[in-house]
């Protein structure tokens, strides 16, 4: 299909019929990490199952391995690239006409797409981050680098600024004065507007533990649940199959519409986005006005031991204390990291100060059990998440 999104592959492989597809992208990353997402026939990526079995058979020699034209032949698909750009454009009957948008297309896969899909809706488009080069994706822009459409949707005074990560699966947002708008907020925007029309069955959205309380207490006092799972966008699908959702997804911005498709594109979430704010007459500044996140900090603490952690008592007392000095005005998610010799301790209140004095306690407690020091202090009330 040559250089196109992540959803383009997803959307073509189950609308066509194919088997399976292959994506090679950095995704979020830098171009040397470079991977292979494979999609299966539904549009979801396939399963650990499925790749182990491949990982498995790299390798292998097999006497009947086609050769010369029994390999099969490449065919450029480019007609269904613009079957995929008709059918976004098909998902905003009411246009965009003369809404001012910034795109930053990350140097990646939404170079050409995500301007062009919003310009045949009417918008007024500005770009940045749209010459590839081959080696410069997600650098200095995109999704995982806001600062840069922060700066250009401020500096264009645009009701809306739009970027996109190198694979264009993820969309975060910005607004005329430069605020970001990250992919819980987005969520909460389309949540209060459609349950507004009364087009939102069940009244939840998904997001995840690290998703921030006051996105939460927004959410609740427009009659609006939240149901939270663990980090990761299988963990998402699943409890929205659960439910019967209508949207979930995470802070990075990758968004599951289920209704559209089976997995996250940031060129649907960018263009609900839109959508909403088009139905409303109103820029994301004027829209997005009190969507504020509680004081939300990540204390990662590298431990000498990380067994017995959660059983040990000066930890289960502390965090206990901890829980009750917050008096249902924040919560706190205590964890260990899969990979590090690291547990991460996340405290989230209304209050600043009450946050750090939690978060304080639980971390002397941790330190004086399991031995170590704090690796990292990090301010996530403004983050993305990942």
């Amino acid at each position: 299909m040559g250089v196109v999104p992540t959803g383009a592959v997803s959307w073509l492989v189950r609308k066509q019929g194919f088997g399976l597809g292959a994506v090679v992208s950095a995704s979020h990353n830098p171009a040397p990490d470079n991977g292979i997402k494979l999609i299966q026939a539904d549009g979801r990526k396939v399963s650990a199952d499925f790749e182990r079995w491949i990982e498995e058979h790299l390798h292998d020699s097999f006497a009947d391995r086609p050769t010369g034209a029994g390999v099969g032949r490449l065919v450029q698909a480019r007609d269904g690239v613009q079957e995929y750009e008709d059918w976004l454009v098909s998902l905003v009957p009411e246009r965009l006409d003369g809404l001012r948008v910034v795109v930053d297309g990350s140097n990646g896969a939404a170079y050409e797409t995500g301007p062009s899909v919003f310009r045949r809706l009417g918008a007024v488009v500005e770009t940045i981050g749209t010459e590839p080069d081959g080696n410069n994706i997600n650098t200095g822009c995109g999704a995982t680098k806001p600062h840069a459409i922060q700066e250009a949707t401020k500096a264009a005074g645009a009701d809306l600024g739009v970027a996109y990560d190198g694979d264009a699966d993820r969309a975060v947002f910005a607004d005329a004065n430069g605020r970001l708008v990250n992919g819980d907020w987005m969520m909460a925007l389309w949540c209060a507007h459609w349950r507004q029309h009364g087009r939102l069955d069940p009244a939840v959205v998904v997001g995840t533990v690290m998703s921030n309380g006051g996105f939460e207490k927004w959410l609740g006092d427009r009659g609006v649940a939240l149901a939270r799972v663990d980090v990761g966008d299988k963990y998402v699908s699943a409890k929205l199959t659960e439910i019967d959702g209508k949207i979930g997804g995470e802070q990075s911005g990758h968004i599951v519409f289920p209704q559209h498709g089976p997995t996250g594109d940031g060129l649907v979430t960018a263009l609900e986005l839109a959508r909403v704010l088009k139905r409303e007459g109103k820029s994301l500044a004027e829209l997005a006005a009190g969507c504020d996140n509680w004081p939300q900090v990540l204390v990662n603490v590298q431990v000498e031991r990380k067994d017995g952690w959660d059983t040990a008592a000066q930890v289960v007392e502390a965090k206990a204390e901890a829980e009750a000095s917050l008096e249902g005005r924040g919560r706190i998610n205590l964890r260990a990291s899969g990979t590090q010799p690291m547990l991460r301790v996340m405290v989230e209140a209304d209050d600043e100060a009450l946050r750090d004095q939690a978060a304080d306690r639980v971390v002397q407690a941790l330190l004086g059990s399991q031995g170590g020091k704090v690796y990292s202090r990090v301010d996530l009330t403004h983050a993305l998440g990942d």
